[in-house]
């Protein structure tokens, strides 16, 4: 939507802040889901929890395509979002339970050549002139070819999940928990902090960077907003470097390296050395980012116990995206009422929490283990 956006509000006629009110809704939609994954996931299995997820989000993509008002768009955002968390919690949780923690790197490396692909899609769509409905459509029919795939696919599904059953590996055992007893359990609400915190933080430097760059560094604009793909393009690589690196270092590690990679860009943006300096610390500030969602992610059945993960892994998720609903928009009040040229001091805050939380986190867990 970020890159059909510009097209897409003159059409509608409607001010250029409502992507922000469709990005909302969306992003209710996912915490909504993610909240109800357990029980979904538990009654009816991975594969087809992430079939008809898919086939929402397809459906919802093809609504897009035929939309010629903002409040179709509203609409169609609900069912998207609510696939699009279902989804989400499912892959995440199947993988932290059966896969290595490379895996899960190379899983979510895949999501940063989705977010590099969508944009050049619909580049190539307005371009043509096809307009921004055709290039939702053409995303719509990769999803329903997705979707179809996944059908075909299910028979291999449920025999991973009987020979899961038969192995007693813990996925499907246990009551299903209320969101009082997950907070209840050591370590989780620390665990949350620290998927709020990320996700805000990624999501800040992601929306806000080619307008500090612009702003703050003097950077021209289409230099500046060349930069939110670069800082995109460094997640992603990183996250297929780090399948690399998981296969020796351990999910705890990965997390630490990852800190203390966003801390060197962090700290880099408060010194006076010029924009080129600038461009190079949110080029650190991706790379750190890379291994911190997926690793926190594998670790969350090795914590807490896979009979509990799936609960656990989707609040995780509904916690990510209460912080991207919340802390983009809110440093936009802070740019617009103070400075944009304040960014680093809200990444290094977020950051800050992060790390107090993730090291209480690790205390925590420890000290449960001990005790059992």
């Amino acid at each position: 939507m970020g890159s059909a956006w510009p097209a897409m509000f003159q059409d509608l006629d409607v001010p250029i802040s409502g992507a922000g009110i469709i990005s909302l809704i969306i992003n209710l939609g996912i915490i909504t889901s993610s909240l109800l994954s357990n029980r979904l996931t538990r009654s009816f299995g991975t594969g087809v929890i992430a079939a008809v997820s898919l086939a929402i989000m397809a459906t919802a993509l093809w609504g897009f395509s035929l939309s010629h008002s903002f409040f179709l768009l509203c609409l169609w955002a609900v069912p998207y979002g609510l696939g699009a968390g279902g989804l989400d919690a499912a892959i995440n949780n199947y993988v932290a339970i059966h896969y290595a923690s490379r895996y899960m790197s190379w899983l979510h490396c895949m999501w940063g050549i989705g977010v590099t692909t969508g944009p050049l899609i619909m580049g190539h769509a307005l371009a043509s002139g096809a307009s921004w409905n055709g290039g939702y459509d053409t995303v719509a029919l990769i999803q329903a070819g997705m979707t179809a795939f996944l059908l075909l696919s299910l028979p291999i599904w449920n025999k991973r999940q009987a020979g899961n059953e038969q192995q007693n590996d813990g996925e499907n055992n246990g009551k299903i928990l209320s969101l009082k007893e997950i907070f209840r359990i050591p370590g989780v609400p620390e665990a949350m902090v620290c998927f709020f915190c990320y996700c805000s933080l990624e999501n800040s430097a992601m929306l806000w960077v080619s307008s500090y760059m612009h702003l703050q560094e003097g950077l021209a604009v289409e230099t500046a907003s060349a930069l939110t793909g670069m800082f995109c393009l460094g997640i992603t690589i990183g996250r297929g470097l780090n399948g690399f690196v998981a296969m020796r270092v351990s999910d705890t590690q990965m997390v630490r390296i990852g800190m203390g990679i966003l801390f060197v860009g962090v700290v880099i943006l408060f010194l006076p050395a010029g924009s080129y300096v600038a461009v190079a610390a949110f080029v650190l500030i991706g790379l750190g980012c890379a291994p911190i969602y997926p690793s926190l992610l594998h670790a969350t059945p090795d914590r807490f116990g896979k009979e509990r993960s799936r609960a656990i892994i989707g609040v995780q998720i509904a916690c990510a995206h209460v912080g991207v609903c919340i802390m983009p928009p809110l440093f936009g009040f802070i740019a617009r009422y103070f400075s944009v040229g304040l960014l680093p001091c809200y990444l290094f805050g977020l950051l800050a929490l992060m790390i107090c939380m993730n090291e209480r986190l690790n205390k925590k867990v420890r000290e449960a283990k001990e005790v059992r």
